[in-house]
């Protein structure tokens, strides 16, 4: 029996763990944590486990299949493409270039051929229907950063390794491992944390498992955590604390901005009294090294834009951006920030309800009326690359009727799921362990720089394609059907790349002159040592200089002033989202292995307001919103406070014409359901997932 011990990293969630991987004869027996990784360190959690499903999944599709009146049928690779390429051009030669849309979800920014290959294809389509998760997840950090650092992706992270005191909201990095800040082992990071005298403090509506170990946690009523954050820019400032950088400009325009937002106007709509907002705004300004990290509670909300920003801003006016033990711009050895985009917003706008594109993408929220309302523009066919919007874009009901009308739908997925049966052909790629892997964005956002590649631990079938294949032929099939330009022969020329050769130009001219083969050669990866202070001269705005105050932000803040400072009865109950260790999104259900054990699915609600409304814990209960109505059961849970519910996200499986098999016998019912397409951030266009008004009462 031949058996191997392999190195590679689990790509299925922004903590890129080293993992050792046991084959024998070909198939995995043993996959466990890779000590000599320099980042995780020998961390891994369950999901890591789960790529072994992930290659051995009777569900997953190996080779294309295309609708028929019959059911789904196989066919080969080169015809897919031809038919994909011809539907396609057909439709926009009908309709016009907008005729077609594109959806890309986040699995993508996980797989290095995606990040190699993805992006000409999309650009070949040349349409503005373009939409990815990004609007439900990470685009206030986005606008920020391209707003004050003069780039979309130059997001600081929380030195967590060397800080003395952390700041958090709408986080919980020990279900995440961290998110925009790539953090795996973040219980040991904690606990190191604290070892060494430093304090945690964690406001969020829920006490997460992460509030649930930190020194510190305060219940914020959801949608205001701008207002506790602006209050505690107002509290640095009034106490002349606020010594940001020489090259930071606009402090006084914050200064008068911020002037309503007293620690007293935002305990009035947060639920965090006035008090404990002055001494924390205090203490953070005190302390030798500090960090606020806000994610997705605060980014996937009304004011998630101005949430982001004002993070930024408590970081940078206390002296802590650039600033080791604070917040820090990582430099990997792969510059991405080069190869992409800087960012742009409102550059066009949606067809229907003019919400503005940020960095060439509409929000997903607009996707639906896209589909089905007509006119010039109107989406008649759709391109979906690994994602799942039916159960993860806001009122997820809607989309699942639109993409019903559509002409023509492709997807490039391994699995028939909610969204995907809708198409009428599908791509698949091979999964993780077939493929190899250098990981360009989270490097981007890591706690520490390191490098490290992996070829595949597997070998692909002759019959399956790898993402960037698929990509690549699926590129070449569309260029056949445009007119010989210098255009055309770049897009070639870049499609036919490999993935690996790639990242090797790029390490080469990457600010630690490595190469491929260099990491090949090394145990684990390379360990490139600490976060380094870079501003600001790493800044990408023209004149090397951050401005506190753009124009967009302080609208914003007009906005939120209107409507978080205005006295008034808050909504009886709203909901939020919540994660799990074993979930990721929608797409990790059907492994038995993560879903087994205690049921996750239930509406989590604090026992005071069950009490008030005559139901109890473990009945049956309708939950409704403006966007539509679940039964879903309760759960009484003193970790919710009090007004506030809770769904898990990702869940709502079973739905006619989908194969998977494991998913479908989950209990839950889909968040996004509830969620309303209608409810964004204006300044941005996110999805406002949290803080949805909801009334629950028991199922008829």
């Amino acid at each position: 029996m031949a058996t191997s011990v392999r190195r590679t990293s689990c790509n299925l969630c922004e903590a890129i763990c080293g993992v050792l991987v046991t084959v024998e004869d070909g198939r995995v027996t043993d996959i466990r944590g890779d000590e000599a990784d320099p980042l995780s360190r020998g961390h891994i959690c369950p999901k890591a486990v789960a790529l072994k499903d992930l290659q051995e999944d009777p569900d997953r599709l190996t080779k294309p299949v295309r609708r028929t009146p019959d059911g789904w049928a196989e066919l080969g690779w080169d015809e897919a493409y031809e038919l994909v390429a011809t539907k396609l051009g057909e439709i926009q030669q009908a309709h016009g270039r907008n005729a077609v849309g594109v959806y890309l979800g986040n699995p993508n920014v996980h797989s290095l051929g995606a990040m190699t290959h993805m992006p000409t294809v999309v650009r070949l389509l040349r349409t503005r229907q373009r939409f990815s998760a990004t609007s439900v997840d990470q685009l206030p950090h986005m606008l920020a950063s391209h707003l004050l650092y003069g780039h979309q992706l130059m997001v600081p992270v929380a030195d967590i390794d060397r800080t003395s005191y952390l700041l958090m909201l709408g986080a919980n990095p020990l279900a995440s491992n961290g998110s925009m800040m790539t953090a795996p082992g973040f219980g040991r990071r904690l606990k190191d944390l604290r070892g060494r005298g430093g304090r945690v403090v964690v406001i969020d509506p829920r006490r997460t498992e992460t509030a649930a170990v930190a020194d510190e946690h305060h219940f914020v009523r959801p949608g205001t955590d701008a207002a506790f954050l602006l209050a505690l820019i107002h509290q640095v400032i009034a106490d002349g604390n606020a010594k940001p950088a020489s090259y930071v400009d606009g402090l006084d325009t914050v200064a008068e901005a911020v002037q309503d937002w007293t620690p007293e106007a935002a305990a009035r709509v947060t639920g965090i009294d006035a008090d404990t907002i002055r001494r924390i705004a205090r203490e953070f300004a005190a302390a030798d090294k500090a960090a606020c990290y806000g994610r997705l509670g605060v980014s996937a909300q009304q004011f998630g834009a101005v949430c982001q920003w004002a993070v930024q801003v408590l970081n940078i006016i206390t002296g802590n951006l650039d600033r080791p033990g604070g917040t820090m711009i990582p430099r990997p050895a792969v510059d991405t920030l080069r190869g992409i985009g800087r960012g742009h917003i409102g550059a066009w706008k949606s067809r229907v309800a003019g919400r503005p594109e940020f960095g060439g993408e509409l929000p997903a929220a607009a996707m639906a009326e896209e589909i089905v309302t007509p006119g010039d523009g109107q989406i008649h066919a759709m391109v979906t690359i690994a994602g799942n919007p039916v159960l993860s874009t806001p009122n997820g009901r809607a989309l699942d009727e639109a993409l019903d009308t559509l002409s023509f739908m492709v997807s490039v997925d391994p699995y028939i799921n909610e969204t995907t049966r809708h198409a009428d052909v599908i791509l698949p790629p091979t999964p993780p362990l077939e493929r190899d892997h250098y990981d360009l964005a989270f490097h981007q956002l890591a706690v520490r720089n390191t490098a490290r590649w992996n070829d595949a631990v597997l070998q692909r079938p002759d019959d399956a394609r790898h993402d960037w294949e698929i990509f690549r032929d699926l590129g070449l099939a569309l260029l056949r059907r445009t007119p010989r330009s210098r255009r055309k022969l770049l897009a070639s020329l870049r499609l036919r790349l490999s993935p690996r050769r790639v990242v090797d130009l790029g390490l080469r001219i990457g600010p630690y002159r490595l190469s491929v083969r260099k990491l090949t050669k090394s145990v684990g990866g390379i360990d490139l040592g600490p976060l380094q202070p870079a501003l600001p001269q790493a800044l990408y705005t023209k004149n090397k200089r951050i401005d506190l105050a753009p124009g967009l932000i302080l609208e914003g803040l007009d906005q939120a002033r209107a409507v978080l400072l205005v006295e008034g009865e808050a909504d009886d109950l709203v909901l939020i989202g919540r994660r799990h260790l074993r979930s990721n999104n929608s797409w990790m259900h059907n492994s038995a292995r993560l879903v087994k054990g205690k049921p996750r699915h239930q509406l989590l609600m604090n026992p005071d307001d069950l009490s008030k409304r005559d139901l109890k814990d473990g009945q049956l209960v309708q939950v409704s919103s403006a966007a539509g109505s679940v039964a879903v059961e309760v759960a009484a849970s003193n970790d919710m406070m009090p007004g506030v519910v809770s769904l898990p996200h990702g869940f709502g499986h079973g739905r006619p014409g989908t194969h998977l098999t494991t998913a479908n016998q989950v209990s839950g019912v889909s968040a996004n359901d509830l969620t309303d397409a209608t409810l964004t951030d204006n300044t941005a266009g996110t999805a406002a997932l949290n803080g949805v008004p909801v009334t629950v009462t028991a199922a008829d």
